[in-house]
């Protein structure tokens, strides 16, 4: 396992974590099942583990609190809020209102007293940077965080938050969490140079395509995964996106056999070489998933194999576009496009 600086926090973190979203009824993952997991991963070397409160309303913090028992100063914990939490309409969002009590909700479900890495799982255009990075200061002043971060942020927000952060003196963002694969690579024109000009750490999430890279949806066969059966949609053949998702996997599927790899490490291994990258998020449902994706932990591709990947999906091109989920509003509502 490799390990990297963490942004300018000084914290070293394997290139590889562990993303728990598929934890609970997302995964149909049991606490058994959830726990083994975090004992195999902290076995290859894995010491970051990430989470979000709103992964089955609060069901993931809490398997994920109860497979580190008696081992919490043995990761780097990350949590994430913003996303709503019930229907009531003050319970999401970045508000100081809402943040303190999101990260005390979260802190009781991981039965912990701290976490490492607090994230804004989304930006959120109602409330502004001041009030969102005072309070997560205060938060992190007062012990309950170590450091902070944003996750899914355009970039000109997170450009925005870093000098909101200077004008009124407050703590910056320390990391961000973009979506980012060999067939999404939109984050490749803006985020991820605007992490590296501010000293970023990047988690990056997806990096197997929602399944796509995984070697289980390839032509000719059924689309089985898990992903598929509740969001059908991404993964319907009919719709040009998703053909043009096959044909790119069929390329690289290509590729990664020529080089004697897995697609899986031909995947991990494109995110892993981008200079702003810090770790790939891989999210497993079972142990056999886990164990194909750790084989990528000391996978680096060659320049000529890197050269191929950008032969079959351009830079910084997105194949799937409407399946961003940096979009300024603006371009989705289209009362904030007109006078």
């Amino acid at each position: 396992m490799q390990y990297r600086t963490l942004g300018r926090t000084g914290v070293q973190v394997s290139s590889l974590a562990l993303g728990a979203m598929n934890f609970g009824r997302i995964g149909r993952t049991t606490q058994e099942e959830a726990t083994a997991l975090v004992d195999a991963a902290l076995e290859a070397g894995i010491n970051l583990i990430d989470t979000a409160d709103m992964y089955g309303a609060g069901e993931s913090e809490e398997m994920v609190g109860k497979a580190l028992a008696g081992r919490r100063d043995d990761v780097v914990l990350a949590t994430k809020a913003g996303l709503p939490m019930g229907d009531d309409p003050n319970h999401r969002g970045a508000s100081r209102r809402w943040l303190v009590r999101a990260l005390d909700d979260s802190l009781r479900r991981l039965g912990v007293d701290h976490v490492d890495l607090y994230q804004i799982h989304r930006w959120d255009p109602a409330t502004g940077d001041e009030e969102t990075l005072s309070a997560l200061t205060d938060l992190q002043r007062a012990g309950k965080i170590r450091a902070f971060g944003s996750s899914t942020f355009p970039a000109h927000r997170i450009v925005q938050a870093q000098w909101a952060a200077r004008e009124h003196h407050v703590g910056r963002y320390a990391t961000e969490q973009p979506g980012y694969s060999a067939l999404q690579r939109g984050a490749e024109a803006h985020v991820l140079p605007v992490a590296e000009e501010y000293g970023l750490g990047v988690l990056v999430w997806s990096p197997l395509a929602s399944g796509w890279l995984s070697g289980a949806i390839r032509r000719g066969r059924d689309i089985a995964t898990h992903r598929a059966g509740f969001l059908p949609d991404r993964f319907d053949l009919s719709v040009p996106a998703n053909r043009a998702r096959l044909d790119a996997v069929e390329r690289l599927a290509e590729i990664a056999e020529e080089a004697g790899l897995t697609l899986i490490q031909l995947a991990l291994g494109f995110v892993t070489a981008h200079p702003a990258v810090t770790s790939a998020l891989v999210g497993p449902r079972t142990l056999d998933h886990l164990r194909d994706q750790l084989a990528a932990a000391d996978t680096v591709l060659s320049t000529d194999v890197l050269d191929a990947i950008d032969a079959v999906v351009a830079p910084g091109t997105d194949l799937a576009p409407g399946e961003k989920h940096d979009t300024p509003p603006s371009l989705l509502d289209p009362s904030l496009r007109r006078r």
